[in-house]
């Protein structure tokens, strides 16, 4: 076997060719391995939404809280219903909500929408996972809100002290900023749900209720008792399943788009790799020959030469991984399709997706070094070292 180090001491010696083909690589293994991570960080901030312990109501024939509206007399049936788990106060852990859209101007520029969510004065007791990091919580029954921390400052009027429209002459004042780990409500406005209520017309109506269970066991029985009782006309399913389905859509875009990219991306690294490998073979036909006459085989030589072009494609899928990692620290916002309006994330890099990412490059310097591998192995040795 052709010792390692000389493909080594070769890829060395010839940095430019080398660094070329690497960079090629790269920027494929980039580009895979930052889609990777972006559609991971839309996943992951849905899913930190999510409580296990947690089911989503919404009406029958909805499976968005946008197009869902339940009557509020059925608010109390359904937290009413077996299962639910019941607060100190032996008060149902429920809680109603109402989710409207409003268009804003940006900060930089331009307009979006940004969810406007309606909820009641003990929203911090049912998710006790969001805090107040800055200001205060907005007083029940009067125009005050909260911002999520990922958007706060994106959008005119959303920091706080400033104020915003949500419909003509109805202003709404920010009072304080929240966090909630990273999740999806961070990307959100929370203020009272009967004056957001009674600004958009919507009275008597709320677009979900979540019920915190007594365990993810009870689930079951809960969802046959209330889709069961063809008076509240409702469907039910698990808070995960829900954010799964609502990011789905948008996670599977970016995943097909940056696999399309990457894999036009990938055609012409391969051909850099071959272009470089075959020029190494031709400026190295005196080594090959010297090496069969040494006694290395056809199929020594044809190994060697692979595993060549394999460690060139992961030192350029090293550097491409190693580069993607800097997108953690961006936050983006794309427009999530179940809200139609705008989701703030991070890039989120997992070890799965670095290691896919590298072995993909592997793979890459696997196709763009067959074919020069056969072709050194098969220069005939006696020509090769007359130099013909």
């Amino acid at each position: 076997m052709i010792p390692l180090a000389y493909n080594i001491r070769s890829l060395s010696v010839r940095r430019t060719t080398t660094l070329a083909a690497a960079l090629g690589l790269a920027l494929v293994v980039f580009i895979f391995a930052s889609v990777m991570m972006m559609s991971n960080g839309i996943h992951q901030v849905t899913a930190r939404a999510a409580d296990p312990d947690v089911a989503i109501v919404l009406r029958k024939g909805s499976d968005v809280e946008m197009s869902s509206g339940i009557d509020e007399t059925n608010v109390p049936l359904i937290a009413a219903t077996p299962g639910v788990a019941k607060a100190a106060n032996g008060r149902p852990l429920a809680v109603a909500e109402l989710l409207v859209v409003v268009l804003l101007n940006k900060s930089t520029g331009g307009m979006s929408n940004v969810v406007l969510r309606g909820v009641p004065d003990d929203v911090m007791t049912f998710r006790p996972n969001v805090k107040i990091i800055e200001g205060r919580a907005a007083t029940p029954g009067t125009d005050e809100a909260i911002v999520g921390n990922a958007i706060r400052g994106r959008f005119q009027g959303l920091e706080v002290g400033q104020t915003f429209e949500m419909r003509k002459n109805r202003p709404i004042k920010i009072v304080g900023v929240f966090e909630d780990n990273g999740s999806a409500f961070e990307s959100e406005v929370w203020g009272d749900m009967n004056v957001i209520r009674a600004t958009f017309g919507r009275q008597g109506i709320v677009s979900s209720v979540r019920v915190r269970l007594e365990s993810p066991a009870k689930y079951d029985a809960f969802k046959t008792e209330v889709e069961t009782n063809r008076q509240l006309n409702v469907t039910t399913m698990r808070d995960s399943e829900f954010y799964e389905r609502s990011s789905h859509g948008t996670a599977l875009f970016l995943s097909v788009l940056g696999f399309i990219i990457a894999f036009f991306f990938s055609i012409g690294a391969i051909i850099g790799a071959m272009i470089t490998m075959h020029a190494t073979v031709a400026q190295r036909q005196r080594e090959i020959g010297t090496l069969r006459a040494l006694g290395f085989s056809r199929f020594q030589i044809l190994t060697s030469f692979l595993l060549e072009s394999v460690a060139l494609a992961l030192f350029g899928g090293a550097l491409g991984a190693g580069a993607s990692l800097l997108m953690g620290l961006k936050r983006i916002t794309l427009m999530n399709n179940a809200t139609w309006s705008e989701l703030s994330f991070r890039f989120e890099p997992t070890p799965k997706i670095l290691i896919t990412a590298i072995a993909i490059a592997g793979v890459m310097g696997v196709l763009g070094g067959f074919f020069p591998a056969i072709r050194a192995a098969r220069i005939n040795p006696v020509q090769a070292m007359r130099g013909a």
